[in-house]
């Protein structure tokens, strides 16, 4: 279990480090949505792609948040059903339920991964700032890597937790 634990901090500070990039891209949101409407309303000039800025700064910010909400526990989980059969079933569900998780985020990456390089290859661009997709393709498939790692060390708890009770 000590190499689970140095995977587990090397899990967190890898999305700590990712958790201040969707900081700042969520404060970059902020600003621009602040910025824009002030212009359009006040000096009746918005500001030029800031739809385009937002919706690749909410891009940013949730998929480089991700692993760090799953690791301090502020995603959701609904056990309502799961809480009423045995303990020993309930470890296997949620093996289950988190090995679907582990596998849906691999494919997630394997074909954000993919699709970027389609946007690459197309020059795929916003349509009003002209901003190239694919780097944020790559950059939310980059942001699940380290869910796919937390799920691996919460899969193998998961596993030596049922084999030991």
């Amino acid at each position: 279990m000590f190499t689970l634990e140095k995977f587990d901090s090397f899990n967190r500070k890898i999305s700590l480090g990712l958790e201040l990039i969707g900081l700042a891209a969520m404060i970059f949101l902020v600003f621009i949505t602040t910025v824009d409407v002030i212009g359009a309303k006040l000096f009746v000039r918005p500001v030029f792609g800031a739809l385009d800025m937002v919706m690749l700064s909410q891009l940013v910010a949730i998929s480089f948040a991700a692993a760090i909400t799953l690791i301090v526990g502020r995603h959701v989980e609904v056990e309502f059903l799961v809480m009423l059969f045995p303990r020993r079933i309930r470890m296997v569900v949620d093996l289950f339920v988190k090995l679907l998780c582990l596998t849906l985020f691999v494919i997630l990456v394997w074909r954000l991964t993919e699709y970027a390089h389609h946007l690459q290859v197309r020059h795929e661009v916003t349509p009003t700032a002209r901003i190239p997709l694919y780097p944020f393709a790559y950059g939310a498939a980059l942001g699940c890597i380290p869910v796919c790692l937390v799920y691996i060390s919460i899969v193998i708890q998961s596993f030596f937790g049922l084999i030991k009770k």
